[in-house]
């Protein structure tokens, strides 16, 4: 048998190995946002409970939680990062900083992390924060979001990879039925966009 012949027989037995194409890791807002879609089917419940937590790295059980929950998760699933001490050792900080509408003297580290304008907050001591954009097609994949439910409830989440039919950026969140991925960005009055720790 000749030496073609031989390469022939021999690849179609699966007995020559081809090289491994290596994949190319994952972008930072990437596995942010994965981490977020993981809560879909797990968080199905929002409760608002001020609960005793753990630190570092608290957290009520996973089946139930509010908006703020879905970020916080997300970032310490996807890269370790614990918001419940960032937030709380910066606010030690800066307490003046920080809004005081609770009528807090300090610190409390099961809920400051919790709340949507110490988040704000936070995000915008980072760096963090950006225009915000009228157009969905300016939204970037891992861009967390702020808006006013109602016009006085503050809200947070994750703007997804992934978009609807008309082309808007689908978002992560939960909003009162458990962690979801929607068509509702422009649902609410935006008050805020931030990007931090995921590429531009």
């Amino acid at each position: 048998m000749d030496m073609n012949r031989r390469l022939f027989v021999a690849g179609s037995m699966g007995l020559l190995a081809t090289p491994a194409i290596p994949r190319p890791p994952k972008k930072a807002s990437d596995r942010l946002i994965e981490a977020a879609q993981r809560q879909v089917g797990v968080t199905r419940s929002y409760d608002p409970a001020y609960t005793r937590l753990a630190f570092p790295n608290g957290d009520v059980p996973r089946a139930k939680g509010v908006c703020t929950d879905v970020v916080i998760r997300a970032y310490r699933d996807a890269f370790g990062i614990d918001l419940q001490a960032l937030v709380n050792a910066d606010m030690k900080a800066a307490f003046s900083a920080y809004p005081k509408r609770w009528g807090l003297r300090s610190t409390d580290r099961n809920i400051d992390h919790r709340r949507v304008p110490n988040l704000q907050t936070f995000l915008k001591r980072q760096g963090a924060q950006l225009a915000i954009p009228e157009d969905g097609r300016f939204w970037k994949p891992g861009d967390i979001f702020t808006s006013l439910v109602g016009g006085n409830l503050p809200h947070i989440g994750i703007v997804s990879f992934n978009r609807s039919i008309d082309g808007k950026p689908l978002i992560i969140h939960n909003i009162g039925s458990g962690a979801r991925e929607e068509n509702a960005l422009f649902d609410h009055k935006l008050t805020g966009r931030y990007r931090w720790k995921v590429e531009a």
